[in-house]
């Protein structure tokens, strides 16, 4: 039930003036009873739940009679205590007021490790250095067999048969979409030979009949023969 701060907080004995009739330890947060008794606010005030007297002298005592002491904890919190890192080496004092303040920027405040999957706590000081062993502890090669290495972190994540299929998927789609490309134009080819070919015997049974003058005279405009008969009639002018 103590409601009071320890006595081995302080760097010096306090004087007993300060001390808590209830829990033994240093007054926290002082009330005053009308009897002129001054315990720690938690202490009395669990006490008056199951007695409505003082601790000390047994006089009845109402809450709202209860008067607290501000005076008092003022000079309380500047008394000087130590750190509470010093059983692991920190030798500061300050005053019980600025304890907190120190304690948030002491360098052997104990810290857990940032890195995943480490369940270290170690002094605040040696924490950056404690973070990169950790680190390279930490990595390792992909038990899959592909040769990454890799932190907790993106060990996690890693799946690099996964990453593997996903490549081999979009070089797959690539691959055949080229071939459809491909399919296309040696379709486009097909009929463009066979179109020729059916044009060069429709030409061939035409002029196994017909002279070759006659051909070129009623061969359509466009035709071979008739660039043939356009060819000649040039070298003749010439």
């Amino acid at each position: 039930m103590s409601g009071g701060y320890d006595l081995n907080l302080f760097a010096s004995p306090p004087g007993c003036n300060f001390l808590c009739s209830v829990c033994r330890g240093v007054l926290k947060r002082p009330a005053r009873l009308p009897c002129s008794h001054i315990f720690c606010k938690k202490c009395i005030l669990q006490w008056l739940t199951r007695q409505k007297t003082c601790p000390c002298c047994r006089k009845q005592v109402k809450k709202r009679k209860i008067v607290y002491e501000n005076k008092l904890r003022k000079t309380i919190s500047r008394l000087e205590v130590k750190c509470k890192n010093a059983d692991a080496g920190c030798m500061v004092t300050c005053p019980l007021a600025h304890r907190k303040g120190h304690q948030d920027s002491c360098p052997f405040e104990p810290m857990a490790c940032p890195n995943e999957g480490c369940t270290s706590r170690v002094p605040r000081g040696t924490l950056a250095e404690h973070q990169k062993l950790c680190q390279q502890r930490n990595q390792q090669r992909c038990p899959l067999g592909c040769g990454a290495t890799l932190d907790p972190t993106k060990r996690a994540h890693h799946n690099c048969y996964r990453e593997l299929h996903d490549a081999w998927s979009a070089r797959q789609e690539r691959s055949q979409t080229m071939l459809l490309c491909l399919l296309r134009r040696v379709r486009q080819l097909h009929r463009a030979t066979r179109i020729v070919r059916r044009e060069l015997a429709e030409l061939g049974n035409f002029l196994e009949g017909t002279p070759q003058e006659e051909a070129e005279a009623a061969a359509p405009e466009g035709s071979v023969w008739a660039e043939v008969g356009v060819l000649r009639a040039r070298v003749s002018c010439k």
